[in-house]
């Protein structure tokens, strides 16, 4: 009897090894599509309302989501393909000027008629050499912009996972949280409280998210156009998408273009912009987030914060969602052990 019960126990540690082997090696493969899982999740989950109002009108599943996946590609995808168009111009523009010697010589006119100014530069970087450093950064920007046009295809491929799971989402949602249900080893009302905690945090934080980079790409943009930037819609629009990396994306923006003003001349609308845009666009993400999306994600402004940040460091761009989401379900389950403590005393 003891040896059959060594056998069954040897039995249950090797399904064991063999089923976390297996989740490991299914990790691994879904890895590459981490941002087309977490985005068609947050889409799905974010349109649900807009969703379930389809459904009511026209009830066939598969049609409701063709029809739904056709909306977001013509509100989501189409207006991005098109920004990103401009943007490539206009980067493709910025890299055929800084090439051109005319610019680079009034660069280093300039620093050749501040001579304090190259000295400090100097000093920070010991080694610099101002006229080939100026003649190589033409070179290194359109390295980079090569770089990124050549992963243009992996965003494509990551494009076409995201509509694809996406359209199962939409017409299997009621099979997704039966699915997502049995992955919780929970009882019904616990797993009930914990992916609801869940699913609101994705709202929140999506939503709140998009809100906060809408309203900084509108005071970028009201301070571009006053101080006469040239494309200000696009400008606009280009920090409204990058303001979704909190603290720091609105700064990737605004600051070339006070440089660009500052370079062009106009350095009192160049200081004029960095003092608006390090005080008012780019802080204005720190306060609000933490205000609007705090509450519902019933966390300390410090743990959101915290946990966006950290969840973009490890996770890259979905961080932003994966972070709070980490968060939230430690918290939960914390509340759902602690409920447990208090039921047995």
């Amino acid at each position: 009897m003891p040896a059959n019960n060594e056998t069954t126990n040897w039995r249950q540690i090797t399904l064991f090894l063999v089923t976390l082997g297996i989740l490991i090696v299914c990790g691994l493969l879904l890895k590459p599509f981490l941002v087309a899982i977490v985005g068609a999740i947050v889409i799905a989950i974010v349109t649900e309302r807009p969703y379930l109002w389809l459904t009511s009108k026209i009830g066939h599943p598969n049609l409701c989501a063709t029809l739904a996946l056709i909306a977001v590609i013509l509100s989501i995808i189409v207006p991005i393909f098109f920004l990103a168009q401009d943007v490539s111009g206009q980067i493709a523009n910025i890299i055929a000027n800084l090439r051109n010697p005319s610019t680079q010589q009034k660069i280093a006119d300039y620093f050749s008629r501040h001579p304090t100014l190259e000295m400090r530069i100097e000093t920070i970087t010991d080694t610099l050499n101002l006229e080939d450093t100026i003649k190589s950064i033409g070179g290194f920007v359109g390295k980079q912009f090569a770089s990124l046009i050549g992963s243009s295809i992996g965003a494509i491929t990551q494009i076409v996972a995201m509509l694809f799971i996406l359209f199962f989402l939409y017409r299997d949602r009621e099979l997704a949280g039966r699915f997502a249900r049995s992955l919780v080893p929970l009882n019904n009302q616990e797993a009930n409280k914990f992916l609801s905690n869940l699913r609101g945090t994705i709202y929140a934080t999506a939503l709140g998210r998009l809100a906060i980079a809408a309203l900084q790409g509108a005071l970028a943009g009201l301070a571009y156009w006053l101080l006469g930037v040239p494309n200000v819609f696009l400008w606009g629009i280009l920090t409204a998408v990058m303001a979704m990396v909190p603290a720091f994306g609105a700064f990737l923006v605004w600051v070339p273009i006070a440089l660009y003003l500052g370079f062009s001349g106009h350095w009192i609308k160049a200081a004029i912009l960095a003092v608006w845009g390090g005080g008012v666009v780019s802080l204005i993400d720190n306060f609000l987030y933490p205000i609007l999306v705090g509450p519902h994600l019933r966390q300390h402004s410090v743990a959101v914060l915290l946990s966006i940040l950290g969840g973009i460091a490890l996770f890259g761009i979905t961080g932003i969602i994966l972070g709070p989401l980490a968060f939230t379900a430690a918290s939960t389950l914390l509340d759902i052990w602690r409920e447990r403590g208090t039921e047995l005393a």
